[in-house]
């Protein structure tokens, strides 16, 4: 039977870590994962937009079962409490990496660690994330990591050499850079996972072209204005709807069949029912991304050894 994104397998019994979750992408997979009866943790920022989440979820769902983690991806000491308290969960069947920075600065800014501040939101925090809640996720049976990716990586190259962006910042390319990175991440994250032998498949997804003005208005999650349904709306023959967009990383999630080293995204690039699909050359090149984790690791300061 093919999988079918609004009649999900149940979950119930399962635990489901999802980085921002409060709004966008991270909302609707955690509103689709709770109607199919996961326990959904939502790690955010903000404590109080994770609050107004939980309570639209839970007008459609009324026995979701929600909870909130503060985390803030691009605060190590952030990191490193959320780390602590997911592993204190006693199970957690699978952390799916979503919270970034999509409009990023316009000149170039830093964290407190001096690192690139997209780069630090959406790779660096999920990187030390993820090497610090690894025993937790192994001490799960047939534990899955989802990071999200995107379409834009078709687009930009990948100057590893300059992965701060010190000689070369740009708005786009500093998300891209982020998004190349996550993806190259993940790859080399499974390939790492098989040869120690460790339970625990890591699997990439990207939402495809999923934007705001398509997508159901929701008080304090997604309230466009008049005027962004109106242009959004004249990108809907390449677009679709953020809860559309949510699709490949559920089914990264929750697919029984799906397994690690996998790239989930929309039938038609930008939009359409999740398939799997090939990622960029530079994405999953061993080699790049061996140069990769050497310098997550070096810019998070935490080891990552497997």
């Amino acid at each position: 039977m093919g999988w079918d994104p609004r009649r999900l397998p149940r979950l119930d019994g399962s635990t489901i870590v999802v980085t921002g979750a409060n709004a966008g992408i991270g909302f609707f997979a955690t509103a689709q994962l709770a109607a199919a009866g996961a326990r959904v943790v939502l790690a955010c920022r903000n404590e109080a937009r994770a609050i107004a989440a939980m309570a639209a979820i839970h007008a459609r769902t009324p026995d979701a079962r929600l909870s909130f983690l503060r985390l803030d991806t691009a605060d190590l000491d952030s990191v490193r409490d959320a780390a602590d308290a997911i592993g204190a969960l006693g199970r957690v069947d699978a952390l799916i990496e979503n919270a970034g920075m999509v409009h990023a600065p316009p000149v170039r800014a830093t964290d407190g660690a001096d690192n690139e501040l997209v780069l630090s939101t959406n790779l660096l925090g999920h990187f030390a994330l993820t090497a610090l809640t690894l025993p937790a996720l192994s001490a799960t049976a047939a534990a899955r990591i989802v990071l999200l990716g995107s379409m834009i990586s078709r687009l930009y190259d990948f100057r590893i050499g300059d992965l701060q962006l010190r000689a070369h910042y740009s708005a786009a390319r500093a998300y891209a850079h982020s998004k190349i990175g996550m993806q190259s991440f993940g790859f080399e994250l499974d390939r790492r996972l098989r040869a120690a032998s460790v339970r625990v498949a890591a699997v990439v997804a990207h939402p495809g072209y999923s934007i705001s003005g398509l997508t159901t208005g929701i008080p304090g999650v997604n309230e466009p204005s008049r005027s962004d349904r109106i242009i959004d709306a004249l990108q809907s023959p390449l677009a679709q709807s953020k809860q559309r967009g949510a699709w490949p990383i559920v089914r990264a999630a929750a697919d029984p069949d799906a397994v690690g080293g996998q790239y989930w995204g929309p039938r038609f690039l930008t939009r359409g029912r999740p398939v799997l699909q090939t990622p960029t050359a530079v994405s999953s090149d061993p080699a790049v991304a061996a140069e990769l984790w050497t310098k997550l690791e070096e810019y998070t300061g935490v080891p990552f050894s497997l």
